[in-house]
């Protein structure tokens, strides 16, 4: 739901705004997940739903990042197409055994990490908030595409798997 505010307040460069919002959805991203494994009370819907809005959210931040020239555009180019071949390749595993799910890799996990301090630090410096090394950005964009092709072939490889180990129809 802070998806859309989050890139408008990006593109009106309401900076800090945009950072504070982007601040509470990571943190209510994090409670929702807490609440959900303490109390046990996941469910098929939030399987689902919860990886589809980080998807966006990160989708959305580094989309609206890179048109103010925040961060490249090749940068976004790699994140959105990684989640679109992702989500693609989930959706058509799942035509041929509706029992699919993609297993989260460790390295995904991390790429998801590296893209939120990213978003973050790139948000933070643009309002002012903090000051960093020069080299600091630059580091965290290769950081940040390197996790994001390694995570995409490991999931690739794990939809390969899948496949091969499946009977032919």
């Amino acid at each position: 739901m802070l998806v859309p505010p989050l890139v408008w307040l990006i593109a009106a460069e309401q900076v800090h705004a945009a950072f504070w919002v982007f601040v509470v959805a990571g943190a209510s991203d994090a409670v929702d997940g807490y609440v959900a494994k303490r109390f046990d009370s996941r469910t098929h819907l939030g399987a689902y739903l919860d990886p589809i809005a980080d998807k966006a959210l990160l989708d959305g931040i580094y989309v609206a990042l890179a048109l103010v020239g925040s961060l490249p555009v090749w940068l976004a180019v790699l994140v959105v197409l990684r989640d679109l071949l992702i989500v693609l390749g989930v959706i058509l595993i799942q035509r041929r055994n509706p029992t699919f799910r993609a297993t989260p890799l460790l390295v995904g996990k991390l790429n998801t990490f590296c893209q939120i301090l990213l978003g973050g630090t790139a948000l933070a410096e643009w309002a002012g908030l903090i000051t960093t090394h020069a080299l600091l950005l630059p580091a965290l964009i290769l950081l940040v595409a390197a996790t994001t092709l390694v995570s995409g072939a490991g999931y690739a490889v794990q939809a390969l798997r899948r496949i091969n180990l499946e009977p032919a129809g």
